[in-house]
């Protein structure tokens, strides 16, 4: 049984996938399911799960499992042919359920996750006793006009995915990701770390001494980069999004995203009883503000246990 002081390696043979995860708590607490972002991995929530394995009051009696969406992290890519719409998640969160027997659950998903974790909830209301949504709200919708074009542009990306990669230093992926993302150094280290695996040796000569540079490859499958070849409609994904039926609770970040505000305008009006927290920091708010978060969960989870 897992120490509440040992962040654990989990592996779950999902039909024909291998998912992996993070865990820490014991084995025989209430489990607590976190969903990371797109071109993330299950690492996004390391902070919270540090904080928790050295604050013994931190979600006391909570099994904090993080899971590698398909394609991220360690778990296996999709079988060739496959790919990965956002809504292929939702069947894989499905079996997931079914595999672990997992009844009512809170989840606490952050970005693509959280749009995953909203379809699931409005989907399979059974399955979802509260969600936390992590600097996102609703979903990527597009007008129907544009349903030829997307398609269009979703076929034509497929076509041009590769599976030819480059070998890089770890300095150098961390440097990537930094440029494209508002993480701070360290939570990016702790992401691309899980991202990578080991490609090569590389030989290199520096004032005549040589010395050895170990260079690696990107995990994640190169098919998560392609263009989805459809949207919801807006009316489509509030139809979704006002079949949530469970407590919901947003965290977003004072510098996080856009989508968070204009979400607000366009799917809170079918949300009952939600609760929104603000706190200082950008998309990734929940790497940021883990010693924050851990609280706010831990009264969210309590108010619902109070109210049934």
């Amino acid at each position: 049984m897992a120490d509440n002081n040992e962040i654990d390696e989990l592996s779950y043979q999902v039909e024909d996938l291998k998912l992996t995860a993070l865990a820490c708590g014991n084995e025989t607490d209430e489990p607590v399911l976190c969903l990371h972002g797109y071109l993330d991995n299950a690492a996004s929530f390391l902070p919270l799960m540090q904080q928790i394995t050295q604050e013994s009051d931190f979600l006391p009696g909570r099994r904090i499992i993080a899971l590698d969406w398909p394609g991220h992290g360690h778990s296996d890519h999709r079988s060739i042919g496959a790919h990965y719409h956002f809504l292929d998640y939702v069947s894989d969160l499905f079996a997931l359920f079914t595999l672990n027997n997992w009844q009512a659950i809170d989840i606490v998903a952050h970005s693509m996750g959280a749009m995953i974790a909203s379809a699931f909830a409005a989907a399979f209301p059974e399955k979802v006793k509260s969600l936390t949504l992590i600097d996102s709200f609703g979903f990527i919708c597009a007008p129907e006009a544009l349903a030829t074009d997307q398609l269009r542009r979703g076929v034509l990306s497929r076509v041009k995915s590769s599976n030819i990669t480059r070998s890089f230093t770890e300095e150098m992926a961390v440097k990537a990701r930094l440029h494209v993302s508002d993480l701070k150094i360290e939570h990016a280290k702790l992401i691309v770390q899980r991202s990578l695996v080991e490609a090569e040796i590389k030989s290199m000569n520096t004032d005549g001494i040589d010395s050895a540079s170990l260079l690696y490859r990107w995990r994640s499958d190169p098919r998560l980069r392609t263009i989805s070849p459809y949207r919801l409609s807006l009316k489509q994904g509030q139809q979704l999004f006002s079949d949530i039926k469970c407590p919901l609770q947003l965290i977003y970040g004072d510098k996080g995203m856009k989508m968070v505000t204009t979400g607000l305008e366009h799917f809170s009006a079918g949300v009952k009883n939600l609760k929104t927290i603000k706190l200082s920091g950008g998309h990734h708010v929940h790497m940021e503000k883990a010693k924050e978060l851990s609280p706010i969960l831990s009264h969210f989870f309590s108010e619902i246990k109070t109210s049934v």
